[in-house]
């Protein structure tokens, strides 16, 4: 497994069904592309839990590094990739949700609202991020920088490196 392999899944009834364009998906792969990953899949589910778990199981079976999906972390009835997420982690990485929502505060109270969680599957980091493009770039630039070396931890990279 490459460590800075990407894929970005939307998680949108809308979207999946072809009614609303994806502006999250693009600008999550977009960011993460300046930050040298490399996307190789983008995909789009309909706010499901066994679609989007699912489509998590497959990407971090196919050894993708990290998995970013946008969208369904909300309060709607229909928002359900935390639940999703939360049904194919191994361990929670509670820190990077607590980063995000943090950051995301700064710029609105409703940033308390997003439930995202993120996790490993195996060596997989999984993120969940707001549906909106704002939102999800927000919440992943708060990570953005720890995120190399969460990888590399997660592959088994563990030695102690000196502080930089």
């Amino acid at each position: 497994m490459t460590r800075r392999t990407a894929a970005v899944v939307t998680a949108s009834d809308g979207t999946a069904a072809g009614t609303r364009e994806d502006t999250s998906g693009p600008a999550v792969s977009a960011l993460l592309e300046e930050a040298g990953f490399a996307i190789v899949a983008r995909e789009v589910v309909p706010d499901d839990l066994e679609a989007i778990a699912a489509v998590l199981c497959r990407l971090t079976d196919d050894g993708v590094a990290l998995v970013c999906v946008t969208g369904g972390t909300g309060l709607g009835p229909r928002d359900v990739t935390p639940e999703a997420t939360r049904a194919v982690i191994d361990r929670e990485v509670p820190g990077l949700a607590e980063a995000m929502r943090a950051a995301g505060r700064a710029s609105t109270p409703m940033a308390d609202l997003s439930r995202g969680i993120v996790g490993l599957r195996g060596a997989t980091l999984i993120v969940d991020l707001p549906g909106s493009p704002r939102g999800a770039t927000e919440s992943l630039a708060a990570i953005l920088e720890v995120l190399p070396h969460a990888l590399d931890l997660a592959a088994g990279d563990t030695a102690h490196h000196p502080p930089a």
